[in-house]
């Protein structure tokens, strides 16, 4: 561990016990590139793992595992986003929430074909608008109500498209 030596204008803050105001202190600072690297590897092939995994769903999976695998995305994101809530980490809450939102606007919304989709798919989308603000709301003033509201909606959803690729997935055997 290497030790650095800064100097602080005076006032700025108390002086620690023994230490007159101005004067060089000792900062701990570690070196990022000292970092373990059995740690560094483990993190790169777990990260690696799981893009491969997921890359690998997408590119086996059908139209309605697709919507599933949004639909776990984001209330998977949610979840993380209240866990990150109840810890105080509030930036990762932020991140959390900013890839549940992605998910929603991009994803989920781009998939609704509003012209044939009749009355279900306007419906959705109109879900889906709702579920985006409550979300920034929640997000806003912190509120956990809104982070479990936005989970509940769209968890029914995701249960009643789970139903409809298991009927898809029973024909597809059927034929």
């Amino acid at each position: 561990m290497m030790v650095a030596f800064a100097v602080r204008p005076r006032g700025s803050r108390p002086a620690a016990p023994g230490l007159k105001p101005g004067r060089a202190r000792p900062i701990a600072w570690k070196d990022p590139t000292q970092a373990s690297l059995p740690t560094m590897v483990n993190l790169r092939a777990a990260q690696a793992y799981s893009r491969i995994g997921v890359e690998t769903g997408v590119a086996a999976a059908d139209p309605h595992r697709l919507v599933l695998m949004l639909y776990d995305g984001v209330l998977d994101s949610i979840a993380k986003a209240r866990h990150h809530l109840a810890a105080g980490r509030m930036a990762d809450k932020g991140r959390a929430v900013s890839r549940a939102i992605a998910i929603v606007e991009s994803g989920l919304k781009p998939a609704l074909d509003l012209t044939r989709g009749g009355a279900i798919a306007a419906q959705l989308d109109s879900l889906y608008d709702y579920v985006t603000r409550r979300l920034i709301q929640a997000n806003f003033t912190n509120d956990p109500a809104g982070f479990a509201e936005s989970a509940s909606l769209l968890s029914e959803i995701r249960e009643a498209w789970q139903s409809v690729a298991d009927a898809a997935s029973t024909n597809e055997h059927a034929a």
